[in-house]
């Protein structure tokens, strides 16, 4: 989060307003991790006007100091007011009169001869601001139809890193559009770049990373249109319906005013209440599915929210065939079981009556569907563009409405030869659905003699991460590795590799660095141990042999480059620079980069599939990206952690 501070600069009136900042607004800024000052930061930069503009509007947080009437502070909180509806703070010392047009305005009180005192109330006072949901602007109380501007659309996310992104992505690393993501907290272009990374990673199917970059944006804007749809898919994707359908709660609240998203809302809380349909009945005796089917509320609830989305937005065929399949099984159910169907309509009307209703309603909806579909095609031939989805909801349409199995194969080996593997499963566990109930059961058998046989589930081991100290250089003052210790670091190292491997599954993967001392020991214990592991390297061998691995000697070079030879080996960046874009980060490095880097791929597995190893003397103050922060990273994710502790092992003081 970042903050704006508007107020007088020097001293005038007898307030040293410089002081108050230094003394009382940064301190307390630094105490709840707000990151941001005044326009003092970029003076140098000449004419400021255009670098104001954009503070006003993309700080998340504006604290104006109104202690005396000073007409460029009223200016640019009315430019405040007039664009952000919340999170702006006021405050002021007891000095001039408060202009009429403010006198409703809450402010906070300070003492310009006792500023430290005032820091306790003005941490309390900005924490309930943020905390409000009310909006704290004037205009947008009093004009309740004013719109806030988005803050995001007028921050520019430097091209390096936008490169970054689509290096990643197209190469399928979501580990590293997970560092991405991390690395762009704190900068003034955060929220567009996590948006950037948040919808790669959701491309990408890394639901957990998704998970994290999402939550991030949405903690600080609770109403984010996009991040909550983004979350109600992630959460759908994690198995977590609760949390899916609170996020899209707050789509279909109100918040959004595009009927496409307020479409794709409604269907996604359709396909979790599907889902619960499906477990009301899956797990049933055969003879008894068909009823707990129809019996089941969530059938008619996930039925009317899909069609609720399809009609939000008629060109949204997606819900529209997903409402056509489930009121298609209402339909055959309700005809082959007439007693159960006359337990579940809703009203006093005849369950006969209902059920010709229902009957006309598919007739009707199979024309809708049918029309949104035709409408697609000729966009997408229009455009030149390719959409896999409209190849299989016309193969859907046809397993639900034709009477020529032959046709529905043909329209489904159209759609497959797409290759697009993700959405053939999708849609094969639809089928299968549809199968299980007895519904159009040649269609179905026709569909799926179509696709290419299930690939059998893998057994899914641990992936270790290891991370350690480098052996000691000769002359080293306070001792941490020791060179006689190898051994013993050798075998604590193989004793938590061996516990790890008498879990269930195993272990799949090893990755770690290269340096001499814990790096090294960790890849040869692996391979005696049959292993696999992978070399992850900061920078090029050239570079990373003469700083982490020649100190220790020419012996451990060899060992180095024997593990170079025979190992899937990955590197991060070129040299030793930091990206221009990741420069100005404070406390960050190319070490503790890579250490992240290395975590970060590894959580890709699925964090409780992940164990930390860490050689390690439990120092503190290590920064971002040092073995402290890695260990409470993974915790924080939900990794395993395992500390082989140096000062135990190796009898240090």
């Amino acid at each position: 989060m970042r903050a704006f501070i508007v107020r007088p600069f020097g001293t005038k009136q007898d307030i040293d307003f410089d002081a108050v900042e230094r003394d009382l607004i940064a301190p307390v800024l630094d105490e709840l991790g707000i990151a941001g000052r005044t326009t003092g930061e970029i003076v140098s930069q000449g004419n400021i006007r255009e670098d104001m503009f954009r503070l006003l509007l993309t700080a998340d947080l504006v604290i104006a100091d109104l202690s005396i009437h000073n007409a460029n502070v009223f200016y640019e909180l009315g430019i405040r007011h007039a664009l952000r509806e919340k999170w702006t703070f006021l405050l002021r010392a007891p000095v001039d009169d408060v202009p009429f047009d403010l006198l409703t305005d809450r402010y906070l009180r300070y003492d310009p001869a006792n500023l430290a005192g005032a820091r306790a109330a003005l941490s309390s006072a900005i924490r309930a601001s943020l905390d409000a949901a009310d909006h704290d602007s004037p205009v947008f109380r009093l004009l309740p139809g004013m719109r806030p501007q988005d803050p995001s659309t007028f921050l520019d996310v430097p091209q390096e890193f936008r490169e970054a992104v689509l290096r990643a992505q197209a190469i399928n690393l979501p580990g590293d559009l997970a560092l991405l993501a991390y690395e762009a907290r704190g900068f003034e272009w955060e929220l567009p770049a996590l948006r950037l990374v948040g919808n790669a990673q959701v491309e990408e199917r890394d639901f957990d990373g998704a998970r994290v970059t999402w939550e991030a944006v949405r903690a600080q804007y609770p109403d984010d249109v996009e991040a909550n749809l983004q979350l109600g898919t992630v959460y759908q994707r994690l198995a977590n319906l609760t949390e899916s359908d609170l996020a899209l709660a707050r789509v279909t609240a109100g918040t959004a005013r595009r009927k496409t998203d307020r479409s794709e809302a409604f269907a996604l809380q359709a396909r979790n209440a599907k889902t619960r349909w499906v477990q009301a009945w899956r797990a049933v005796p055969a003879e008894r599915r068909r009823a707990v089917a129809l019996s089941s509320p969530f059938l008619k609830e996930a039925y009317r929210r899909y069609e609720s989305a399809f009609s939000q937005d008629l060109n949204y065929f997606y819900p529209g065939v997903n409402a056509l399949g489930l009121l298609t099984v209402m339909v055959e159910l309700a005809g082959a079981l007439p007693d159960t169907w006359e337990t579940v309509c809703d009203d006093d009307t005849d369950s006969k009556t209902q059920l010709e209703q229902c009957r006309r309603r598919l007739a009707s909806l199979t024309g809708a569907v049918d029309l949104s579909l035709r409408a697609a095609r000729e966009r997408a031939e229009q455009d030149g563009a390719e959409n896999p989805w409209l190849d299989f909801g016309v193969a859907d349409l046809a397993a639900l409405t034709s009477t020529r199995p032959a046709r529905v194969a043909t329209e489904y080996r159209k759609a497959l030869a797409g290759g697009q593997e993700f959405l053939a499963n999708s849609v094969r566990t639809q089928l299968q659905l549809l199968l299980d109930l007895g519904i159009r059961t040649d269609n179905v058998n026709a569909a799926l003699a179509e696709f290419p046989a299930e690939r059998p589930a893998q057994t899914e081991g641990r992936v270790l991460v290891f991370t350690g100290h480098r052996i000691d250089e000769d002359g080293r003052t306070k001792p941490r590795f020791p060179k006689e210790m190898e051994s013993v670091a050798r075998d604590a190292i193989r004793t938590a590799v061996q516990a790890e491997m008498a879990g269930t599954g195993g272990v799949a993967l090893g990755v770690a660095g290269g340096a001499s001392g814990g790096d090294i020991l960790f890849h040869e214990v692996c391979a005696e141990l049959g292993v696999p592991t992978q070399l992850y390297l900061a920078v090029p061998a050239e570079i990373f042999i003469p700083q982490s691995v020649a100190p220790a000697g020419p012996a451990w070079v060899e060992r180095f480059n024997a593990l170079a030879a025979k190992l899937s080996t990955r590197t991060m960046q070129q040299s030793e620079d930091l990206p221009g874009w990741l420069a100005p980060k404070p406390r960050y490095g190319l070490w503790p980069r890579n250490n992240l880097w290395q975590l970060y791929n590894a959580l890709d597995y699925g964090a409780r599939r992940v164990t930390v190893i860490a050689l390690w003397d439990r120092g503190q103050g290590d920064g971002p990206g040092g073995t402290q922060d890695l260990v409470d990273q993974a915790g924080k994710r939900g990794a395993k952690t395992v500390i082989l502790n140096t000062r135990q092992l190796f009898g240090l003081t």
